[in-house]
């Protein structure tokens, strides 16, 4: 075999490893950012309509709240994924009841393995309904 060729096979061999590296590197990288830097964070109310553990590899919480502005109005729903096991069961205990839930937009996340949504409820709080007094 020509020395020159293996010089440069060798040679091409690193240059593609190093860039697999490099780009192995930069998703990670943006896989951190986009889990750990919100977009945006806030709050909605409305009645909990469901929640579910879904996927096939990745598990996570995906649930759905019906936000309704005046009784009779058709509600918009609001999709949210949850990712802590604690407020899924926190969250499993109100379901049916008037809620508002404490979010974090997360925009730009590579994959639906960390959530189907980009809203990310961190936290659930029960409030009084003005239409189902106990």
């Amino acid at each position: 075999m020509n020395p020159t060729f293996s010089a440069f096979m060798y040679k091409a061999l690193r240059a593609m490893l190093l860039l697999a590296f490099n780009l192995l590197l930069l998703a990670g990288a943006w896989l951190w950012l986009t889990l750990h830097f919100s977009y945006s964070e806030g709050e909605r109310s409305g009645y909990l309509q469901k929640l579910s553990k879904k996927g096939w590899l990745c598990k996570t919480w995906e649930g759905e709240l019906a936000m309704v502005t005046m009784p009779g109005a058709i509600p918009e729903k609001f999709q949210f994924s949850v990712r802590d096991d604690a407020v899924a069961e926190k969250i499993n205990r109100l379901a049916g009841h008037r809620v508002v839930l404490i979010y974090q937009q997360h925009r730009f996340v590579p994959s639906t393995c960390f959530g189907e949504t980009e809203y990310f409820v961190n936290d659930i709080r029960e409030v009084d309904d003005p239409l189902n007094p106990r």
